[in-house]
């Protein structure tokens, strides 16, 4: 909350959240809810996901979701979709779902743009909240997959440079190159997931950043809780220094 108040304060304009599960270490498991009491304690920033993994719910259900939020919060709220689980194959199944799941993420993404869209008078299914929000469909990826889907369906890109940067120059070729122009954008755009820390001064902002390496390498490992309290951890610059 502090997090999304200060980015508020400094003038960002939008805050998003992910979606991971049994993960001790990460709070954004109920990614809707998080973000109703964010925008309920800020005035101006987008609240969005970064992303909601779709092929873990049902487009409907979304749909009602941001939907709701949409209706409290107004023009401010953004949907992030990605087709990752955004978990580990056993809590993936706890969520009642199978991995080939994934492989309907091109036709579950169409579905919910139906749900959020116009043309749902006379079916006998509608979201309610939902229907005719124009709420704003990000597809997110990291990977030649998700860049052609967004073109192909004329949907702005965001590509996750912070973890697959090798693929960053092809992902956003392809994705300009095989963009159609639809009634949500009129040409590509393109948003940059990067990992940044702001501090007052460098060596604040490099003894901090060692939590977020720590992270990326407990999470290479397989190590998902939370982040042990040690006494001293060591800077970029293989300085330690006291908590």
């Amino acid at each position: 909350m502090e997090t999304a108040q200060q980015a508020e304060k400094s003038g960002l304009n939008r805050y998003w959240m992910a979606e991971h599960h049994n993960m001790p270490g990460i709070a954004s498991a109920a990614t809707s809810v998080l973000l109703s009491h964010i925008g309920s304690k800020t005035d101006r920033i987008r609240i969005g996901a970064g992303g909601v993994m779709l092929p873990n719910h049902a487009p409907l259900v979304i749909a009602e979701q941001f939907g709701t939020l949409q209706a409290l919060y107004g023009d401010r709220v953004d949907l992030g979709l990605g087709r990752a689980p955004g978990t580990d194959g056993a809590t993936f199944q706890a969520l009642r779902r199978q991995m080939k799941d994934a492989e309907r993420f091109p036709q579950d993404v169409q579905e919910l743009m139906y749900f959020l869209g116009n043309d749902t008078d006379g079916s006998p299914v509608q979201a309610f909240p939902g229907a005719k929000s124009g709420i704003p469909i990000w597809i997110l990826g990291s990977s030649l997959f998700g860049a052609t889907l967004a073109a192909h369906l004329g949907l702005p890109y965001v590509f996750a440079s912070h973890f697959a940067p090798q693929m960053l120059g092809q992902a956003i070729e392809a994705y300009r190159e095989q963009f159609k122009p639809s009634v949500y954008l009129d040409k590509p755009y393109v948003m940059l997931a990067a990992n940044l820390l702001l501090a007052d001064d460098d060596a604040t902002a490099e003894y901090h950043f060692t939590s977020a390496q720590q992270s990326f390498v407990r999470l290479r490992r397989g190590e998902t809780g939370q982040m042990p309290k040690l006494p001293t951890i060591w800077t970029v610059s293989g300085v330690k220094q006291r908590k």
